[in-house]
């Protein structure tokens, strides 16, 4: 990938990381007093992914990315940011435990957390798809 696309993608998942701030603040002071936890992260997620694949499918023509491989690279690049985010957040700056820190990975409670990872990573391809790019 180019040095352009690259800085580009991660202007982007910048903007994803102050969505998922804000969907967790709606989450943790509206979503789970009002709905419970089960629905309350259920829905959490699934709003969190649709605002993931709403802003790739936004990005995309700005990102400059043509090919197959590229949609790939970046929506790699964004899962590996998330990753490296969530984890040193949470154990630096939170100090929780690797035990408490692989909770968020299991599907317990109405938490999909997983599956707004997949999306992410999957995001750039899946806006292509929409946008008759590959």
């Amino acid at each position: 990938m180019h040095t352009a696309i690259i800085f580009k993608a991660f202007s982007v998942w910048g903007a994803i990381l102050v969505l998922a701030i804000l969907n967790g603040v709606l989450r943790e002071k509206i979503l789970l007093p009002a709905l419970g936890s089960g629905p309350g992260l259920f829905l959490s997620g699934v709003s969190l992914a649709a605002m993931i694949l709403l802003l790739a499918w936004l990005t995309l023509p700005w990102l400059g990315v043509t090919q197959r491989a590229g949609f790939l690279y970046v929506g790699i690049f964004w899962l590996i940011l998330t990753l490296i985010f969530e984890f040193s957040f949470g154990m630096l700056l939170q100090g929780k435990s690797w035990h408490s820190m692989l909770q968020a990975y299991t599907f317990s409670n109405g938490n999909i957390w997983p599956l707004v990872l997949l999306v992410t990573g999957a995001a750039p391809y899946i806006a292509a798809k929409f946008r008759g790019l590959i």
